[in-house]
């Protein structure tokens, strides 16, 4: 198996508390500043983990990161080896053209170390923020990732025409190292959604929130429509996000998991519209503790072995620690007593 990071940074170190992101016992008080963010990647890659995927959100109060190719280009000068990637970039909300030159761009500073994450969004607030209708989220996505792919994988000159995006006679620059684009990447839980995904030829990114159980379903469709469609399945190409948090005792359990159900609570209201009328596979159990419990990587090392060999056994070869990178203490734990019972 092969471990990554997943989550970001926050501008200041007075974010909420019901931070989705946040899954601590204990932190010092720049623990959630860019800087301490940037030292902890740093020290992942020495520690041996495969990847950090940023997040993309807007408008929440929170400081969480809204640039994430800017944070991951600095990353790319930082590091040498561990993968860089978005997780996602929300398509509708950017110029697809210019997007794509700045996912060009990271993949050449980075030597190829790019994966380019995406997604449609399913956060309502955030799309009235940037005056878009939700319910186009799909028509949007689809529209620009025609145009991003091409833009990518084109070596002379195109013209591009559809209902929102025009461009003649361009050519987008640089060219990325990895051929003929860096992987996509598509956030997916519905079964419509990860039979899109494998048709389409993207590698699949899996939520945080969905119980064990119900992440082990979406990756076997994923993985039947794959196969289905003539194509050779990679387990590498599913990255199934997942908090983590190692405890040591039961006090420690209790407060890990009443902290996971604050965090998953917040993120349900996050992923409502105000009148309700919107619904997103992104969300939990509505059984909090349930989720909690079965969803969440809290327990001794050896209780998290367990856990990840259930994954394991279901197909499921490569875990995104969601938050860890914001606790350099339970990163280098997890490096040294997880890790080396699934190298």
């Amino acid at each position: 198996m092969k471990f990554g990071l997943f989550g970001g940074a926050t501008a200041t170190a007075a974010a909420s508390q019901a931070d989705s992101e946040r899954l601590l016992l204990d932190q010092t008080e720049d623990s959630h500043s860019y800087g301490a963010f940037i030292d902890a990647i740093v020290e992942a890659e020495a520690l041996g983990y495969h990847s950090i995927f940023l997040v993309e959100h807007h408008f929440t109060g929170e400081a969480q990161v809204s640039a994430s190719m800017n944070l991951l280009t600095y990353l790319a000068a930082k590091t040498l080896t561990i993968r860089l990637g978005t997780g996602v970039i929300v398509i509708p909300w950017h110029n697809p053209v210019l997007l794509a030159e700045q996912a060009a761009t990271v993949d050449v500073l980075s030597n190829g170390r790019f994966d380019f994450g995406v997604g449609k969004g399913y956060r309502p607030r955030e799309f009235e923020g940037f005056c878009i209708p939700i319910k186009e989220s799909l028509e949007r996505f689809e529209e620009s990732m025609d145009l991003i792919k091409k833009s990518l994988s084109s070596n002379e000159r195109f013209s591009f025409h559809s209902d929102r995006w025009n461009f003649e006679d361009i050519v987008v620059e640089p060219p990325p190292v990895q051929k003929p684009h860096p992987p996509l990447w598509l956030a997916a839980g519905r079964r419509d959604s990860l039979r899109y995904a494998a048709d389409g030829g993207y590698s699949l990114l899996l939520d945080q929130f969905a119980t064990f159980d119900v992440t082990l379903e979406r990756f076997a469709i994923y993985r039947d429509a794959v196969e289905a469609s003539g194509k050779s399945f990679d387990p590498m190409n599913v990255a199934v996000a997942r908090g983590m948090h190692i405890i040591c005792n039961e006090k420690e359990r209790e407060i890990a998991i009443d902290r996971r159900m604050a965090a998953l609570d917040h993120m349900n209201q996050m992923a409502k519209s105000s009148d309700a009328s919107y619904k997103t596979s992104m969300t939990s159990d509505p059984d909090l503790r349930k989720a909690a419990e079965q969803g969440t990587l809290i327990g001794t090392p050896e209780e998290i072995i367990d856990h990840l060999e259930k994954l394991r056994d279901g197909g499921v070869e490569y875990i995104l620690l969601a938050g860890v990178q914001m606790s350099p203490p339970q990163m280098r734990a997890f490096a040294d007593e997880v890790m080396p019972a699934f190298a």
